[in-house]
């Protein structure tokens, strides 16, 4: 009989990460980049800390109850599990990159293309992200960037506050910068094209490998939407796309959650109760589809994900 999962993240260590994420997670490591908090992608699990599955992964509970029961019918359409949910501590710039659609990436890499959206969680003082061109450009053009190591140039870079969402298509050059925690929802895909690495070295000394010629091909070279989400409403959908779908719950005592599909929560501020167990920030649960009627209880900020 299925229920909800709580889970424990894959944890990532890149040299640009930080070390806000570690009072939340046990690890050996001297700082968390990512914290990959529902997850099926080979690269990195999700595993079970409660009940009779405790310590198998969620991959494996699926298998276990069925993919249609655990999952519900519009997401069991997906070949593969269809999201990857993120925490992000960037201490550093991440690299200025680019992913492929869902054509090219089956195509070229096996997996599905990367469409995205980011909710800050918290932003240092003048941080902010690259995100789109500001003014189309042609391939010459952003060949010569990439060779001349001006592509930051041609990039708008917006400073972003905390409670904002930013909406980030598969094809869309972008980078997250220095001084941010971000919640990260995407598809479940690993595939990323570097083309600008801010002239750091990887811990053999050196240069980080860059993907030009595959970046060439995906890249839209045209400015981003410049829409943002942000709204003060006990619930507000942050993004909803044939992908995934996003919405903020801001809990303040009860409220009742049913779906015919599964779905995530991330607790990404305060404490209260599922169903009468304890969370706190940064918990994360998987709520199978044919689970029935969750009730939350406290006070909390929550990114509540699913597919429809």
């Amino acid at each position: 009989m299925s229920y909800i999962l709580k889970l424990k993240p894959a944890l990532k260590d890149y040299l640009w990460g930080g070390t806000s994420l570690m009072q939340y997670f046990d690890t050996d490591s001297d700082k968390i980049s990512e914290a990959w908090v529902l997850s099926c992608h080979k690269d990195g699990k999700s595993v079970i800390q409660n009940g009779e599955l405790s310590g198998k992964t969620l991959n494996e509970a699926i298998d276990i109850w069925g993919k249609e029961q655990t999952l519900g019918s519009a997401a069991s359409k997906f070949e593969f599990f269809p999201i990857l949910i993120k925490l992000i501590d960037a201490k550093q710039n991440l690299s200025v990159q680019v992913h492929p659609d869902d054509e090219y990436a089956m195509r070229v890499e096996g997996e599905y293309g990367k469409t995205e959206m980011w909710y800050i969680l918290d932003a240092a003082q003048g941080a902010g992200i690259y995100y789109g061109f500001k003014n189309e450009i042609s391939k010459e053009q952003l060949e010569e960037a990439i060779k001349t190591n001006t592509l930051t140039d041609l990039l708008r870079f917006v400073e972003v506050k905390k409670g904002e969402c930013y909406f980030i298509p598969a094809g869309t050059v972008h980078a997250i910068g220095a001084g941010l925690t971000i919640a990260e929802v995407q598809q479940n895909s690993n595939t990323t094209y570097r083309v600008y690495d801010f002239g750091r070295v990887g811990a053999d000394g050196k240069p980080r490998e860059l993907h030009v010629e595959k970046a060439m091909e995906v890249s839209t070279l045209a400015p981003a939407s410049s829409a943002v989400t942000s709204s003060d409403e006990d619930v507000c959908t942050l993004a909803s796309c044939k992908y995934f779908n996003a919405d903020k719950l801001s809990l303040s005592g009860e409220f009742e959650l049913n779906s015919d599909g599964f779905y995530n929560l991330l607790i990404v501020d305060g404490e209260g109760e599922i169903n009468g167990e304890k969370f706190t920030k940064y918990d994360s649960f998987f709520v199978p589809a044919d689970f029935g009627t969750v009730t939350l209880t406290g006070n909390a900020e929550i990114i509540i994900s699913d597919v429809k």
